[in-house]
């Protein structure tokens, strides 16, 4: 029985082959051991290759940021919107199980092929989450260093937690975060 794939099936699938293989590290062939795509349908869907499928992912990737995380923090209660920040990062991340994509794509070669949405997905984190804290009474100032001490520390327990193995030193950093932000708020 062969299985029909549509485009919003098959990018899943490619983040977590890139998740685990890095950019370089993945190829079409790999791809297609993986997935059991052939090659020809993953031209079909991506003509542009391997970059287009990185595209895809990390577009797939903004776009869940963008509703679950960055519109509420922008447009819902300050408070609420920050405490459903952290739920949705655990999770996301599965506990720190799961790295960064795009933070991964930072980090090597392709950041400079992929440079624009990287820095963008960073920057909007940041901006949502400053704009958040300063609704809940932050200078803007302090929401600033707040923000980015709070992605960066996000970013940071992930790489951490994966190095150590252990993923309660996500979820611990998380919750250290959460109270930090909670006590400037009070």
């Amino acid at each position: 029985m062969k299985t029909v794939y549509e485009r919003a099936d098959i990018v899943p699938l490619l983040a977590e082959i890139f998740r685990e293989l890095g950019y370089e590290g993945t190829s079409l062939s790999r791809i297609t051991e993986r997935t059991g795509i052939g090659k020809g349908s993953l031209y079909h869907f991506f003509p542009g290759g391997k970059e287009e499928m990185a595209g895809a992912v990390l577009a797939d990737v903004d776009g869940w940021f963008e509703q679950a995380i960055y519109q509420p923090l922008r447009n819902r209660d300050a408070r609420e919107a920050i405490a459903a920040m952290w739920t949705h990062v655990n999770d996301y991340f599965r506990s720190g199980r799961r790295i960064c994509l795009v933070g991964a794509f930072a980090l090597d070669e392709t950041r400079e092929r992929f440079s624009a949405a990287i820095g963008d997905y960073f920057s909007r984190w940041i901006e949502a989450l400053r704009s958040a804290l300063m609704r809940a009474g932050c200078t803007e100032e302090q929401a600033q260093m707040l923000a980015e001490e709070s992605v960066s520390g996000i970013q940071g327990a992930l790489v951490l937690s994966r190095a150590l193995d252990d993923k309660m030193v996500f979820t611990r950093s998380l919750d250290t975060l959460a109270k930090r932000l909670d006590a400037v708020m009070r």
